[in-house]
Formats: C-alpha cells, sequence, structure tokens
C-alpha cells in the first residue's frame, strides 16, 4: 500500500490504480472516500470485502461535474436547480439511476446516491471518471481521519492513499430527491 500526500502526480497514480480495477482512499471536504471504478464488477466487489459491507447496502458514486451526474441518473429541471444550488458540496443526492449503473451499486434499488465534492483535488480524481463515493471505514465503525488507522483497517486491501491536510470530519448531508416531498436521511 503506497501512502502519498495529495498532488497532480499522486492523482495521476490514483486513477491509474482505478482504471486497472485497483482501490483508492482519496480525501473529499468531509470525510476520506473509498474509490474503485464504478464500471469494474471485480472492483466494486472488492470494496464491499474491503469494508466488510453487506452487499444488499448501496454505495454512492462520486462525480465532477453536472454532465457526468447526468450520465447516471434521470434528473427534471426542478431537481437540476436544486443540485446547482448545492453542489459542489458536502452532500450525497439521492436520484432514480439509469440502467449504465449496476445493480451491485445499489444493493439491487432503483435509486443512486450522488456527490459532487468541493474538494478540487478530488475533482480531477474522479474528472470523467466516476468512481464510489463509500466513507473509507469498516462497516458500522465510525469515519477515520487518521491515516495510521485507514493503513491498518484496509492493509492488503488498498493499493493507495491519497493523504490530506484538513476535512471537516462530518460525513455528507444526504437528500432524497428521487420522492416528493424530498426527505433529508442525514
Amino acid at each position: 500500500m503506497e501512502i502519498l500526500p495529495i498532488s497532480a502526480a499522486s492523482i495521476k497514480r490514483a486513477r491509474q490504480i482505478i482504471k486497472r480495477g485497483g482501490l483508492v482512499i482519496y480525501p473529499t471536504e468531509t470525510v476520506y472516500g473509498l474509490g474503485a471504478d464504478i464500471f469494474n464488477p471485480t472492483a466494486i466487489k472488492k470494496i464491499f470485502l474491503a469494508k466488510g459491507r453487506n452487499f444488499n447496502k448501496p454505495l454512492s458514486i462520486m462525480v465532477a461535474s453536472l454532465a457526468d451526474l447526468k450520465k447516471l441518473v434521470y434528473l427534471n429541471q426542478e431537481q437540476e436547480k436544486i443540485v446547482n444550488g448545492l453542489l459542489p458540496g458536502p452532500f450525497t443526492l439521492i436520484f432514480r439511476k439509469k440502467k449504465v449503473v449496476s445493480k451491485m451499486i445499489t444493493g439491487g434499488s432503483p435509486k443512486l446516491g450522488l456527490r459532487w465534492s468541493s474538494d478540487k483535488f478530488c475533482q480531477q480524481l474522479v474528472h470523467h471518471l466516476p468512481i464510489t463515493a463509500t466513507s473509507a471505514n469498516l462497516s458500522d465503525q465510525g469515519n477515520a481521519l487518521s491515516i495510521k488507522k485507514l493503513a491498518k483497517d484496509f492493509r492488503g486491501q488498498v493499493d493507495l492513499i491519497l493523504t490530506a491536510k484538513k476535512m471537516s470530519g462530518r460525513p455528507s448531508r444526504v437528500i432524497d430527491l428521487s420522492v416528493k416531498p424530498w426527505r433529508v436521511l442525514r
């Protein structure tokens, strides 16, 4: 497992790892995320196994633009206005997914949670490369902000950890926009 400070070079390295099916822990403005290529079923399975997560629980996805978001979910005009008002930022917004998104990611649900981080390095990492956005923690444990803990918890399962100087430590706020009235879930 490599541990590198976040930089243009380490982002390039992380993208290479993700494209070949590996796992990367990366910083957002909130907490560390555990990322894999959303179109690689083997990589997605690795996420569930690394976290000890039930395969019926959905994963969210990180994108870097409205265009990338629109490729993955159905979006009406009202929802698009909300997206433009909240994102990029510390939110996970839930929409009805398109068929291009594997049911493995959504735990069989027709809904998908999407993040669009305001962190500039995170945006560079996922530019035209949507990845999983599940928090980098073992299932049913709190969010880890310590690189030592992350390295210990994911030893032998993650290829690279990108380190950051500052994050809020609070998980994203989750809002379900697939229903009316919309619901704040966290």
